[in-house]
């Protein structure tokens, strides 16, 4: 049993949980929780190795045997160093360290979701996991946006990151991804002059949703065919961007499952 936080492999878990360079550098990320980390399993992604308490609660207990029947490395530490390199205020007591892994785009694209600017882990998150309930074919993360494996994204995400192509691309990469498979680009806007519920979602899209503070770069602006906007009798300047996209992205699906 591990029982220092000093120990060198507590040390470097807790570096992976705040250091996105050593994350992107290793390719690997933490998720924390039974939940979280049954996504995990379930999924086929490596597992490198996890931490784990005692006591466990019985679906606890069940994952550890089947992480064990996999040869996955288990190291049981104190409740004390969990809590060290937790990212939560009261950890679960199991966390794992996964290895990055991304899906491959599909062939044809018609529902494909663009989070630009985004800067804050947890809108990152809800709008991963809106967008994987809402089944598009892709999430795209033009550079400026928020490390997609920070703990506080992948928490908020509920496990959209093993169900979901995420990929990372600059606006280059994006232009002509869109050209290629022709996709019209609408932008979430609260200026916007066309209202969600009448945008053509049906066609094969690309939906921008910017960030919170500025909302979508110069660049999305510019390439952005149509921009969409929410009504709001209430008088509020805007929503938050999260709240925006799950809107648009239900609006498609109610649009193209009529």
């Amino acid at each position: 049993m591990i029982s220092s936080a000093r120990n060198p492999k507590v040390r470097w878990v807790k570096a992976l949980q705040t250091q996105p360079r050593l994350r992107k550098e290793e390719g690997l990320f933490i998720v924390e929780g039974v939940r979280l980390a049954e996504e995990a399993f379930q999924s086929g992604w490596q597992i490198q190795f996890g931490l784990f308490t005692a006591p466990q609660d019985e679906r606890t207990q069940r994952l550890l045997a089947a992480l064990q029947r996999q040869q996955v490395q288990l190291e049981e530490v104190t409740p004390t160093v969990l809590k060290t390199v937790s990212d939560t205020e009261t950890p679960q007591s199991i966390l794992l360290i996964v290895k990055q892994y991304c899906r491959s785009l599909p062939d044809e694209l018609s529902f494909v979701l663009v989070v630009d600017t985004m800067r804050d882990p947890g809108n990152l998150g809800t709008l991963l996991r809106s967008a994987a309930a809402a089944a598009v074919d892709a999430v795209i993360l033009p550079p400026e946006t928020v490390d997609v494996y920070s703990p506080k994204v992948v928490r908020a995400a509920m496990g959209a990151h093993f169900r979901l192509p995420i990929l990372r691309m600059s606006w280059n990469e994006i232009v002509e991804l869109v050209e290629r498979q022709r996709l019209a680009i609408y932008l979430a806007d609260a200026q916007g002059d066309v209202r969600y519920d009448q945008a053509n979602f049906r066609q094969p899209f690309v939906l921008i949703i910017g960030g919170e503070a500025e909302g979508a770069s110069p660049t999305a602006r510019s390439l952005a065919h149509q921009r969409v906007s929410i009504p709001m009798p209430g008088k509020m300047e805007s929503l938050n961007a999260a709240v925006s996209g799950t809107i648009l992205l239900f609006e498609a699906v109610r649009q193209r499952n009529p």
